[in-house]
């Protein structure tokens, strides 16, 4: 049964501009928001905590049995919409359950990747390449909007494992898989001549690179060979490249 709502004052809608703004609400409430026509579609396919669907008037989609669907009026769906020109289309979905770190060779431990475009382009990135990927501190909630938009729907798709990298590192020694960071030094080895598909690698943030921390701890690190006048690769490309080695 298809619901109405015509007012900007509902609770449901209150909800979502709450959801939309704020981490903790998503944590608390178990639920994320996601908005586009496109992602929606990848949401009935692959996420199996959708939940509720608000869809403008005009808009005709496909929405599963079960799952609350909200119709509303353009100009209300322009109010809750953080597009500037909406597509008629948001939709909820339950947070996954969140899972123990399980390292693999392989993988790549993000860390503080805070730009949502650029982790939502690494998750994406990954889902195509098939490498499994764990968050450290200080990275964008992979579950934002602008993450999930960035991903096109790779959330829905992969398991996005978050953890610190205190467990990080002891869950790699225990499981023999050396951890290596991207970083440019004397003893950094070219890419191309690492085994980095027995290896974690560490992608750092945009502004900082890997903490120091890390860096005193790696096993081994790498270097993508560049121009030399070149003094870096933005953080989404350096870890495309990591996970195209991995394939190799």
């Amino acid at each position: 049964m298809t619901e109405r709502i015509t007012s900007r004052k509902n609770p449901l809608l209150q909800q979502v501009r709450r959801l939309l703004t704020s981490r903790k609400e998503r944590e608390q409430t178990g639920l994320f928001v996601a908005d586009g026509t496109k992602l929606l579609e990848e949401a009935v396919r692959w996420c199996p905590g959708l939940d509720t669907v608000i869809l403008s008037d005009s808009v005709a989609a496909e929405v599963p049995e079960g799952v609350r669907l909200v119709r509303v009026p353009e100009d209300v769906m322009e109010s809750i919409s953080p597009m500037q020109t909406p597509q008629g289309a948001l939709f909820l979905c339950r947070l996954p359950e969140k899972t123990a770190f399980a390292p693999k060779p392989g993988m790549l431990l993000l860390d503080g990747i805070q730009d949502p475009g650029n982790l939502g382009t690494i998750l994406r990135t990954a889902d195509a390449l098939n490498v499994p990927v764990a968050l450290l501190e200080g990275c964008a909630d992979p579950y934002s909007h602008k993450v999930v938009r960035a991903s096109m729907g790779a959330v829905f798709r992969m398991a996005v494992q978050q953890t610190t990298w205190e467990e990080a590192r002891e869950q790699c020694e225990k499981a023999g898989i050396p951890v290596a960071v991207t970083a440019l030094s004397d003893r950094s080895v070219d890419l191309r001549q690492a085994a980095v598909e027995n290896l974690a690698v560490v992608i750092g943030s945009e502004g900082q690179g890997v903490r120091q921390e890390i860096l005193e701890n790696a096993g081994q690190e790498l270097i993508i060979p560049m121009n030399p006048r070149c003094e870096s690769l933005n953080a989404a490309v350096a870890a495309a490249i990591v996970m195209w080695q991995m394939q190799t």
